[in-house]
């Protein structure tokens, strides 16, 4: 099987840079349309495609991303490995502004996106006890490392609905009582439909700012977010653009079994599946379901 790396760019990278036979193409799924187009292209001979989560022009709030689309949309471009690259805050005092994390662990606070390509008529079940590709999150790190980037090789991501930030008494309930690392609008349920879909999956957190727990920060500023999300997609695409040579052209299964997500999961009798929702579920399912 050939690698085909799918990045999604969240607030501040909106490209990648150098890609090779580079194209915007439109992909139609059955969950709707996607953020955007999908950039296709290859870099250092490896495929690619990226898609920027909120859009060109930042069109799409993190509660009105169509998640279920864009996961399906790179299912179908045969992509194999999903870079998902984010703005967050931090709640640790050494995973500062400008510090990349690579995330491990979800908490999901989220409640008004729909999370699963699953449902009534075709009933499934996958794990999120791992909700990050271990061997995609190992490259990352070594690609932030070599890209003289500082990283935090594990964190906890809270996922919050927003749009708004977190109040203060939040932001301390989720520091001190929870132990999560960052905080971010988009982690969820795009790590739970990129398992469905049987996708390896690792979320690089680009760090703007400490939300509004730390004493000598107060609360979140705007313009410094935007300041440091400008020096931190720099940093983003010198970590994309170092993946193709770690990851390589070829790809053997997944020695987690991210690509076999499925193989137990679906718990509804053959003949009481919905034919409407197979027929939706081709791209993200289809392995499982033929």
């Amino acid at each position: 099987m050939d690698t085909c790396i799918g990045v999604i760019g969240g607030s501040g990278l909106y490209e990648i840079e150098g890609l090779e036979t580079a194209e915007w193409v439109t992909v139609e799924t059955p969950w709707g349309a996607p953020s955007d187009q999908v950039l296709t292209g290859r870099l250092d001979g490896v495929k690619m495609a990226f898609l920027p989560r909120h859009g060109r022009g930042h069109v799409h709030s993190p509660s009105s991303v169509p998640y279920r689309a864009n996961i399906d949309a790179l299912k179908r471009l045969g992509v194999t490995d999903v870079i998902s690259v984010s703005a967050c805050g931090s709640f640790r005092e050494h995973m500062a502004p400008g510090d990349f994390v690579i995330v491990d662990q979800f908490i999901d606070r989220t409640f008004a996106r729909e999370k699963s390509f699953f449902g009534a008529g075709c009933v499934g079940h996958v794990s999120m006890a791992s909700p990050t590709c271990k061997r995609l999150s190992a490259a990352c790190i070594a690609a932030a490392r070599d890209a003289g980037i500082r990283v935090h090789e594990a964190g906890t991501y809270l996922a919050m609905e927003g749009p708004q930030f977190s109040t203060l008494a939040e932001s301390r309930m989720y520091r001190e009582s929870w132990g999560a690392d960052v905080i971010g609008m988009t982690g969820m349920p795009e790590a739970k439909l990129a398992r469905e879909a049987e996708l390896c999956y690792a979320t690089v957190a680009m760090i703007t700012d400490y939300d509004s727990w730390h004493p000598d920060h107060g609360e979140v500023d705007i313009g410094q977010i935007i300041a440091t999300l400008s020096a931190n997609a720099d940093k983003g695409r010198a970590l994309v653009s170092r993946l193709p040579a770690l990851l390589g052209p070829g790809r053997a299964p997944c020695p987690h079994g991210c690509d076999r997500a499925l193989d137990y999961a679906l718990l509804t009798a053959p003949d009481k599946r919905d034919p409407e929702l197979l027929a939706r579920l081709d791209a993200v399912a289809g392995r499982v379901l033929e």
